[in-house]
């Protein structure tokens, strides 16, 4: 039978990356995803800010109902993968190379400028390719709402894919567990240790994240008001 094992990992306030939860269950699905994160909650987890993640329906779905409010950040590199499964062979090389121009912009203005240079030239030859970009390419520029220098880990789940290959590494030896129990006791042990590495690295400097926290609540809380 096949299981799905969802993981959520994080960074403090501090600073440092930790692993916030993860369940075992039959699907990937929003009441899964759902789940887990009402757990995290339970827990205590508070003031979460920023989200990245794919686009899978059920995770948007259960983050927009545990934690409104926060920023959803497509993940960059799911959006491109998805952007060129539209593409014709023939306009895959070109077409990548003007999507990378628009996720590389330096602001949302120079995004936007790229991303229309983009629609005009494959709006015929990759029509498809072209509806997809669009239609992803707000949440996949939340991040240029933070300053410069958290962009480049922000913007793509590039953090949970390595900690997932460490894993899949791991589990392959096994490949069939008996229970639910072994499989988090294998992959939490895993888990712990990771998370104990992170322990001696900070991985961001928070400082100009906290200004930008401020900034966005007050920003709302303007809105609000008028």
């Amino acid at each position: 039978m096949s299981k799905a094992v969802l993981i959520i990992g994080g960074v403090r306030s501090g600073g440092y990356r930790d692993i916030l939860g993860v369940s075992v269950g039959d699907a990937e699905s929003a009441a899964t995803w759902n789940e887990l994160l009402a757990s995290l909650k339970r827990r205590g987890l508070k003031g979460v800010d920023f989200v990245v993640s794919d686009d899978h329906a059920g995770l948007v779905e259960a983050v927009n109902k545990q934690f409104a409010g926060a920023t959803w950040q497509r993940c960059q590199v799911h959006l491109m993968r998805n952007v060129l499964g539209h593409c014709p062979s023939r306009e895959r090389v070109a077409l990548a190379a003007a999507a990378k121009r628009i996720f590389s912009s330096t602001d949302v203005v120079d995004a936007r400028r790229h991303r229309d240079e983009f629609v005009k030239r494959f709006a015929k030859t990759a029509p498809k390719a072209v509806a997809c970009l669009e239609d992803g390419f707000d949440d996949a520029m939340a991040v240029m709402t933070l300053p410069e220098k958290y962009r480049r880990r922000l913007r793509t789940t590039n953090m949970m894919e390595r900690l997932n290959e460490e894993i899949r590494r791991r589990e392959r030896v096994i490949r069939v567990f008996p229970n639910d129990a072994s499989v988090l006791r294998l992959i939490g042990a895993l888990l712990a240790e990771i998370s104990e590495n992170w322990q001696e690295k900070i991985y961001f400097d928070m400082g100009d994240y906290h200004e930008w926290v401020v900034e966005r609540t007050s920003t709302q809380e303007g809105t609000k008001a008028a």
